[in-house]
């Protein structure tokens, strides 16, 4: 289970992010922490057994780095979502086409899995998302419009908004 696992921690213009991956894709990505050893300890235990790897990941945090700086760019990287459900699987794979700087729903996102009244069940999925940035969770809002939970706070959702919305506006 955790044969082929690498990892790397590197900092950006908004803190220190880590990205944990295996021989199929990405198990993990944080969002930026204050320091190096925060962003590990949030990778999670596999790390332990990961190989340092600064050459891995095709260019990753280069990509990572020009998003934090507030720049539009792309995430279409092999993912390894084994770990996970059926379900989480198809929420955070249909999360994972919002465009850049917009937003949708929990309710479009249930719509569109086919579970029209599982808007809960579609917020929990987005809670366990283990690879924010890369599934754009922070992109989906209540129909209200209100910014409710996100893993990094209800504040770095808003930030990643408004940072998006700045790029879109240029």
């Amino acid at each position: 289970m955790t044969r082929g696992l690498e990892y790397i921690i590197s900092n950006t213009d908004m803190g220190w992010v880590g990205i944990l991956g295996s021989v199929k894709g990405l198990l993990r990505t944080t969002l930026p922490q204050r320091s190096a050893q925060a962003a590990r300890q949030l990778l999670g235990d596999r790390v332990n057994y990961a190989i340092w790897s600064p050459g891995s990941f095709g260019g990753l945090i280069e990509r990572l780095r020009i998003y934090f700086s507030g720049h539009r760019t792309t995430f279409p990287d092999e993912l390894d979502l084994s770990g996970a459900t059926p379900f989480q699987r198809e929420v955070w794979e249909i999360t994972r086409l919002i465009p850049y700087g917009e937003t949708r729903s929990y309710t479009w996102v249930a719509e569109r899995v086919k579970k029209p009244k599982w808007v809960r069940a579609v917020g929990q999925a987005l809670a366990r998302n283990p690879l924010p940035i890369i599934i754009p969770c922070h992109r989906v809002i209540a129909s209200d419009g209100k910014l409710s939970g996100y893993s990094g706070g209800v504040e770095m959702k808003r930030h990643l908004l408004n940072l998006e919305a700045a790029v879109n506006t240029r």
